[in-house]
């Protein structure tokens, strides 16, 4: 099983850029933080190559920016190529599948990071949403507290 998933923070901001093909394709490294300290050390970070493609490879570049927390869920991937002298150079990289949002909501500036990003405005709430949104506390059952809970 080839599963990779990581949490760090953009080092630079993500470029869009199209393949000669017209697919969208964006590079970019995520700074990860080790998850132990040894004693009188500085946490050491791990500077990840990531790649994402098409619609993923779009929703990264317009939604994330240098610094911002980023969670993202793919497969690590190994590929060679020749440099100009010749030489063979491999290349390790986490294929991105899926990006999340992390951390304090966007308007929160608390990350030391402008991250310019606004949710767009839905033009209309699905069905669905709107029957959430229009209930009231009497449309809840109250849960006596010394019942067992089934999880």
């Amino acid at each position: 099983m080839n599963r990779v998933i990581l949490m760090g923070r953009l080092t630079d901001h993500p470029e869009l850029k199209t393949t000669n093909s017209g697919v969208d394709v964006t590079s970019f490294t995520i700074a990860v933080d080790r998850g132990y300290v040894k004693q009188g050390e500085q946490r050491q970070t791990d500077f990840i190559n990531c790649v994402a493609w098409r619609k993923t490879a779009g929703f990264i570049s317009k939604y994330f920016v240098k610094g911002q927390l980023i969670a993202v869920e793919g497969s690590l991937q190994v590929r060679s190529y020749q440099d100009k002298s010749g030489s063979n150079r491999y290349v390790t990289e986490v294929v991105i599948d899926n990006a999340f949002f992390t951390g304090d909501k966007r308007g929160n500036n608390q990350g030391g990071y402008d991250s310019g990003y606004t949710a767009p405005v839905p033009q209309e709430a699905p069905a669905a949403v709107s029957a959430y949104t229009s209930g009231s506390a009497g449309d809840f059952e109250e849960m006596p507290l010394d019942d067992d809970l089934p999880f």
